[in-house]
C-alpha cells in the first residue's frame, strides 16, 4: 500500500531523540493517531522513561513505545523523524545507516551544523574551513545512508510550549513533495500548522543561524540595554544571516518566511530558548563553561558560532555579530564593549540584502 494513502492508525512512527524536541513531537504524533516508536539512547534511561512514562519533563501520550533498539526503528517504522544534537547526529546515522532502505523517509528538527575534518586533514589558513568541512543534517544523511526522501522541521517549535499545547507552527521542507505531504499528514492539527517548503538546505540554515542572534539578544536582555536595543539587534542579526545563508546555499525567500524570522523572533525573545538563555546567564556574569556544564541540554548556537565565525573568514561574508559573539565566548571582549563597538559599526544601509539578491541574478 502507498505510504501516503495508507491509514495514519496502521502505521507505526519512529523518533530518535529523548529530548524535549523529540518528546513532543512525539507526542503531537501519538496525539495524531499514529503509533510511535519512541528511541532513548541510554538504555537506563530509556526504562526509566518507559516505566514513568515522562521524557525531559513532558508525559508521553498515548502510543508511545519507548525502545533503546536502533534496529528496530527501522525494522518497524517507514518515517523516522531523528531529533538528535548535532554532535551526535552523525554517530547516530552511521549505526541506523545498516538497517535503513531505500523505501525510508527522514525528517530531521535538528538546528546545528555538522562539522567533519578528517584525521589526515588539518584547518590552516592555506586550509580554511570551508563548506566541504561543514554539512548540514541532510546532507550528513544522505552521505551515511542510502536514504533519498529527506526532510526538515524548523519555526517557531519552543519544545515547553508544544508540551503545554499552545498554538505553534512548522516548516515542512523536503526537495520531495511525497515527504512535505507526508509529514504534513502526520504532525498537522488544530493547534500545530503545517507548511512546505522545497528549499531544504534554505529552511535548514535558517534554523541553524538564528541561534547566533538568539545568544545575543540573550546577552541584550541581560544587561538590561532595552527592547529598543534588543529590536536593533535581532533586526541586524537577520540581515546576517540572510548574507551567511544565501552563501551557503539558501534562497533569501527561507529567511523572511516561519523558518526564518518566526523561529528567529522566538528564539530571541523567550527563556524557554537555551540560545538566549546562554547570552543571558553570560550577561550575568557567569563564565561559558559554568552555563555548558548545567544546562541538560545543547544550546547549538555555541559551536555555531565558531564555525560561522570561521567560514565567514573564508568566503569573506560581512558578519560582525557572529565575530563579536565569537570574541565574548572567548573571553576576548566583554558584553558592554560588544555592543559599543557593534553601535558604531558602519551599517549603511538598512535593508540591503535585497538589493544584494538582485546583484547576485
Amino acid at each position: 500500500m502507498d505510504m501516503v494513502s495508507k491509514s495514519i492508525s496502521e502505521e507505526v512512527v519512529g523518533v530518535i531523540g529523548a529530548g524535549s524536541f523529540g518528546t513532543a513531537i512525539a507526542n503531537i504524533l501519538s496525539e495524531n493517531d499514529s503509533n510511535v516508536l519512541f528511541y532513548a539512547r541510554d538504555p537506563k534511561k530509556a526504562e526509566k522513561i518507559s516505566k514513568e512514562r515522562i521524557s525531559s519533563g513532558q508525559k508521553l501520550d498515548r502510543n508511545i513505545e519507548v525502545t533503546n533498539d536502533l534496529k528496530s526503528i527501522a525494522d518497524r517504522c517507514e518515517v523516522i523523524f531523528p531529533m538528535v544534537p548535532s554532535a551526535g547526529f552523525r554517530d547516530m546515522i552511521s549505526a541506523l545507516s545498516p538497517h535503513l532502505h531505500p523505501y525510508h523517509v527522514l525528517i530531521h528538527g535538528t538546528k546545528g551544523f555538522d562539522l567533519f575534518v578528517s584525521k589526515k586533514e588539518e584547518i590552516t589558513s592555506e586550509n580554511p574551513l570551508s563548506r566541504e568541512h561543514v554539512k548540514t543534517i541532510s546532507e550528513v544523511i544522505k552521505e551515511e545512508t542510502s536514504i533519498l526522501r529527506v526532510g526538515c522541521l524548523a519555526g517557531p517549535n519552543l519544545a515547553r510550549e508544544l508540551d503545554e499545547r499552545k498554538p505553534a507552527a512548522t516548516v515542512i521542507a523536503s526537495h520531495f513533495d511525497e515527504v512535505v505531504n507526508i509529514g504534513q499528514r502526520l504532525l498537522k492539527n488544530d493547534r500545530f500548522m503545517t507548511y512546505g517548503s522545497k528549499d531544504l538546505i534554505g529552511i535548514e540554515l535558517c534554523g541553524i543561524l538564528k541561534n547566533i542572534i538568539a545568544v545575543g539578544a540573550g546577552s541584550i536582555f541581560g544587561t538590561g540595554l532595552g527592547e529598543n536595543a534588543k529590536s536593533l539587534f535581532i533586526s541586524r542579526g537577520l540581515v546576517e544571516m540572510v548574507y551567511i545563508g544565501t552563501a551557503l546555499g539558501g534562497n533569501l525567500q527561507a529567511f523572511l518566511g516561519l523558518a526564518g524570522v518566526g523561529d528567529l523572533i522566538a528564539t530571541c525573545t523567550s527563556h524557554l530558548s537555551r540560545n538566549f538563555t546562554v547570552g543571558y546567564r553570560l550577561a550575568k556574569g557567569e563564565t561559558l563553561k559554568e552555563i555548558i556544564t548545567s544546562m541538560e541540554e545543547v544550546a547549538e548556537g555555541v559551536k555555531t558560532i565558531k564555525i560561522v565565525k570561521e567560514l565567514a573568514e573564508t568566503y569573506h561574508i560581512k558578519a560582525p555579530i557572529t565575530n563579536v559573539l565569537y570574541k565574548i565566548l572567548h573571553n576576548e571582549m566583554t558584553i558592554q564593549e560588544a555592543h559599543t563597538y557593534l553601535m558604531s559599526f558602519p551599517f549603511r544601509a538598512e535593508i540591503d540584502f535585497i538589493e544584494y539578491e538582485e546583484d547576485k541574478t
